[in-house]
């Protein structure tokens, strides 16, 4: 099971309700694939995630790292428990949206 903030939480609802808006199924797969694949990155891996996004460096923040999964960008807790602190779909304004 996947552990999310609830600020991250709401970020996959909007994502999701987005989609189904634009009734986009492949894109509610891709974000639900793109979720897996950080997940098991995070809870194997938790090492390999970068310390923020590359365009992004003001986002690094001490105990949370940054997986490019698909074409999002999710930032998680490197301090147990795991937990995914926020999902952005990889050209929103991060910073904009992260603060």
């Amino acid at each position: 099971m996947i552990d999310f903030t609830p600020r991250a939480a709401r970020q996959v609802r909007e994502l999701r309700r987005h989609y189904e808006r634009l009734e986009r199924p492949e894109a509610v797969r891709g974000l639900m694939d793109a979720l897996e694949a950080a997940w098991r990155q995070m809870t194997t891996k938790p090492e390999t995630g970068l310390p923020a996004p590359r365009p992004y460096p003001q986002l690094a923040r001490a105990d949370q790292a940054w997986v490019k999964s698909g074409a999002y960008w999710i930032c998680y807790s490197t301090a147990p428990p795991p937990v995914i602190l926020a999902v952005f779909y990889e050209t929103a304004d991060i910073p904009g949206r992260f603060n």
